[in-house]
């Protein structure tokens, strides 16, 4: 298997136990787990089961574990896993894809699983939900995902990636300065956003031009398949984007061992 967690922050709290078994799983029948919609089919095509067995993981540990909220378990499929599968179509064959701030594997495992193409890099900076992640990416045998435990910064000097992508993470001008320097020349960043996404986009636009984003843009995923659709913020770059560079209000990452500020209690890549 070629799961693995690269621990580069020791900070974190005692490692909880792993996802589950297969026999624990199921197939999306377990209790606790919403039915499997036929719209489901539609999308993950072949997969759909690997789709109903990670429903099935985030309705039982996910929630036991904090990963999911217990009220979200109703609405597993629309609101989470349909909701980040949608957007499949934004990425190139065969990229790498680093996904910031994976907790649950959202939108990360959604993607590796109806795009077995793509290799996923899943980035979380707490323990607990990496030992969670890697027994999850092991458990489905997801060859095509990797756990990396730190920051976004952590792979700052890495090799680079064809799309970096998030899901209520930060605002669009914080996650394109973290973000951005992680993507080669041409690729891109899509921010899974609300209905405020086009008030950020334009909000946050000198940032984006600061950074020399090359364009940016808003497009809804989804018609027929989930309410309401997926919105997704496209930041597209030109050439590669420095890391660390001082961006308006922006500060430089924080040392290791203490936290930045974030806005509005969004969760930290």
């Amino acid at each position: 298997m070629n799961a693995r967690s690269e621990d580069l922050d020791r900070s974190g709290p005692s490692s909880p136990q792993p996802a589950t078994s297969s026999a624990e799983a199921g197939t999306g029948s377990r209790p606790g787990a919403p039915p499997t919609p036929d719209v489901a089919a539609a999308v993950f095509g072949s997969q759909v089961s690997l789709a109903e067995r990670y429903v099935a993981l985030l309705a039982a540990t996910g929630i036991s574990h904090g990963l999911i909220g217990p009220r979200e378990a109703p609405r597993l499929w629309d609101r989470h896993v349909l909701n980040c599968a949608v957007v499949h179509p934004l990425f190139a064959t065969g990229a790498r894809v680093a996904d910031l701030g994976s907790g649950a594997g959202l939108p990360g495992i959604p993607l590796a699983i109806v795009r077995p193409d793509l290799r996923l890099t899943l980035v979380e900076p707490l323990q607990r939900r990496t030992t969670w992640l890697t027994a999850a990416v092991e458990e489905l045998g997801l060859a095509n995902v990797v756990v990396h435990r730190g920051r976004a910064e952590s792979l700052w000097g890495a090799p680079r990636f064809g799309h970096v992508t998030a899901r209520a993470v930060a605002r669009i001008g914080e996650l394109a300065r973290i973000g951005l320097p992680l993507l080669e020349a041409g690729g891109s960043l899509h921010a899974l956003k609300g209905t405020s996404a086009p008030t950020e986009l334009t909000e946050d636009a000198d940032q984006l031009r600061a950074l020399n984003a090359s364009r940016w843009s808003v497009a809804s995923f989804g018609a027929g398949v989930v309410t309401p659709e997926t919105l997704v913020v496209t930041v597209d770059v030109g050439s590669a984007v420095t890391p660390g560079r001082r961006v308006g209000g922006s500060a430089r990452p924080a040392p290791r061992g203490r936290r930045s500020p974030t806005s509005s209690g969004r969760r930290r890549p």
